[in-house]
């Protein structure tokens, strides 16, 4: 079969039909981008992180799909992925992979040598992290780790250096990435037991919608200490709100632990993001 003919399957493979883990992880980095910028950052840059936003989410995508393609087609939600149902091979798999990688890698020798630095650190995080969920129960909070790794990324590309403040922001991303993750492991949970995936969602039982809780307020936290490090105004406070609004609207999707709702609640996280970044990015506008 020729690749043009595989090239529906390849596409979903890296999830391009499926922007929402994109979305999740474009956020954080362009508030890190706005803050580490006092404002809107320099284009080049801007530019590079996007393009390296949406490879580097393909290349977790397809290294994920590669470390659980003899387990996906137990899972009612995955069991129609590629490797999975056999349209792809795994050669093929880290073939596209090792492809996508080596595109992100030119993308960041655009940038400055810390940046390069930390693309390496972040290509292994992003290989490690899909056999994390075989030996412990907190894959959630590598994931976090991973997903957060654009934001000190971004301040070392607009500054050279990565201060302080930025850690406030990569907390916040990071017990944000683990509360949203948690509520995406509770939609597989019944199959995860079964097969012998590990989660937080699993971890938790009948705790997880507390705890749940508890990691949103923190990542509350974390951002309001951002936003003060930044000397954030009145229309970054209105984002924090409407993040706390969406909060709590998830936490009631998930009061039941059904499937549907929590993907759904999962899902609502793209918005709170977003609404968090424009309303970041229109106090910068009027008040700076």
């Amino acid at each position: 079969m020729r690749i043009k003919d595989k090239l529906p399957a390849y596409l979903r493979l890296a999830r391009l039909d499926k922007p929402i883990g994109t979305l999740l992880l474009m956020w954080p980095c362009l508030i890190a981008l706005w803050l580490a910028a006092d404002g809107v950052p320099n284009l080049k840059v801007l530019l590079v992180f996007v393009l390296g936003v949406f490879v580097m989410r393909a290349c977790g995508c397809i290294i994920n799909d590669f470390a659980d393609r003899k387990l996906d087609g137990h899972v009612e939600r995955t069991k129609h992925r590629p490797l999975a149902s056999g349209e792809i091979s795994a050669k093929e798999a880290l073939i596209l992979f090792v492809v996508l990688g080596l595109s992100a890698f030119g993308l960041v020798l655009l940038l400055n040598p810390l940046v390069v630095k930390l693309s390496v650190v972040g290509i292994i995080l992003t290989v490690i992290y899909p056999f994390t969920k075989r030996y412990t129960h907190m894959p959630q909070m590598f994931l976090g780790i991973v997903w957060s790794w654009s934001i000190p990324m971004a301040y070392a590309a607009q500054l050279g250096d990565v201060p302080t403040s930025a850690w406030w922001l990569f907390a916040a991303n990071w017990c944000w990435t683990v509360a949203y993750d948690t509520m995406y492991a509770m939609v597989d949970r019944d199959d995860d037991l079964k097969i012998g995936i590990k989660s937080t969602a699993i971890m938790f039982g009948r705790h997880d919608r507390h705890i749940i809780a508890l990691f949103q307020l923190a990542a509350l936290a974390c951002f309001i200490a951002a936003g003060w490090a930044a000397d954030r105004g009145l229309l970054y406070a209105l984002g924090i709100i409407t993040f706390i609004g969406f909060g709590l609207y998830q936490q009631k999707l998930i009061n039941g632990r059904e499937r549907a709702p929590c993907f759904k609640a999962f899902l609502n996280n793209n918005l709170a993001g977003m609404v968090l970044f424009l309303f970041l990015g229109a106090d910068f506008y009027f008040f700076s």
